[in-house]
């Protein structure tokens, strides 16, 4: 599944925190805290982020260890 939340879009494209939220929603996924949001089972996790006009592109992996 993709961005069960929505999207950023969705959020209002919150400049500047756009990063931050992708984290604390997969962190929610991988902790069981998402609400109606959660995939079941969800244990890993990637998270692709780009700032600026493409200046800057960051990828993250996520996993579940408990």
């Amino acid at each position: 599944p993709v961005n069960p939340s929505g999207g950023l879009k969705a959020k209002g494209h919150p400049i500047g925190a756009t990063g931050v939220s992708m984290h604390v929603m997969t962190a929610m996924q991988l902790c069981g805290d998402a609400g109606d949001m959660q995939i079941e089972g969800a244990g890993k996790a990637g998270i692709f982020n780009m700032g600026g006009a493409c200046v800057a592109s960051y990828v993250s992996v996520l996993e579940r260890l408990r």
